[in-house]
């Protein structure tokens, strides 16, 4: 029996939600989410809570997975989410010119990179990245974009990586 999916998710007060067949849409205050579910998981709403069901055990991953994401919708329009990234070695650094976010880490050109709609980019420092939005899919997937343009590698630790993140050193030839 899925764990997951017969939990409740409360609905704090300030968001409405509409469930319109199998298109779910979340409103609050920093904004709205519209996602669309399996037919085969139901949602019913009774007061400020919301219970997820299935029709049967074929869809037990899916019924976690439609819980997962619908909370993860109301945290959105509520909090928000948010992804810091650090740039680690020598000359490497961020910055924003207008809405394109540009980053020097060692190519011979400076790479540029356009935020999605609905995700904010922020460079506090020159070597920190802030990455913002209501949506935590597509928060995750632009900083996992950043990260990809030069990830850690593991002699040196120099890259781009979560503030989060530990990179497991390896030692050079000359250690034995």
């Amino acid at each position: 029996m899925s764990r997951i999916g017969l939990k409740v998710v409360n609905i704090p007060a300030g968001v409405t939600v509409t469930n319109d067949g199998d298109n779910v849409t979340v409103k609050g205050p920093k904004g709205e989410l519209t996602r669309q579910f399996d037919s085969n998981i139901k949602m019913s709403i009774e007061g400020t809570e919301a219970k997820f069901t299935r029709e049967s055990d074929a869809y037990k991953a899916l019924h976690g997975t439609t819980r997962a994401n619908f909370n993860n919708m109301v945290i959105g329009v509520t909090e928000g989410f948010k992804k810091d990234l650090s740039l680690v070695g020598v000359g490497y650094r961020a910055q924003m010119q207008g809405s394109k976010l540009v980053l020097n880490v060692g190519y011979s050109h400076p790479v540029e990179m356009e935020a999605p709609a609905g995700v904010k980019v922020e460079v506090p420092g020159t070597t920190s990245i802030t990455v913002s939005g209501i949506s935590k899919q597509e928060v995750g997937e632009f900083a996992a974009q950043i990260r990809a343009v030069r990830s850690p590698e593991p002699y040196k630790g120099k890259g781009i990586r979560y503030v989060d993140e530990v990179v497991r050193r390896k030692e050079g030839k000359t250690g034995k």
